[in-house]
């Protein structure tokens, strides 16, 4: 899959994830731990 430059923003977190937390508990963890707004629209 390839993105146009500049178009798309992709962040990773390179901890361990515990996908069960709902899409409640992974919201608070993109604002909390990676700083930014889940719905900005960034991968």
């Amino acid at each position: 899959m390839f993105f146009p430059e500049g178009q798309y923003r992709v962040y990773l977190y390179g901890q361990p994830t515990d996908l069960r937390c709902s899409f409640d508990g992974l919201q608070a963890l993109t604002r909390h731990a990676l700083g930014q707004d889940p719905l900005d629209g960034s991968l």
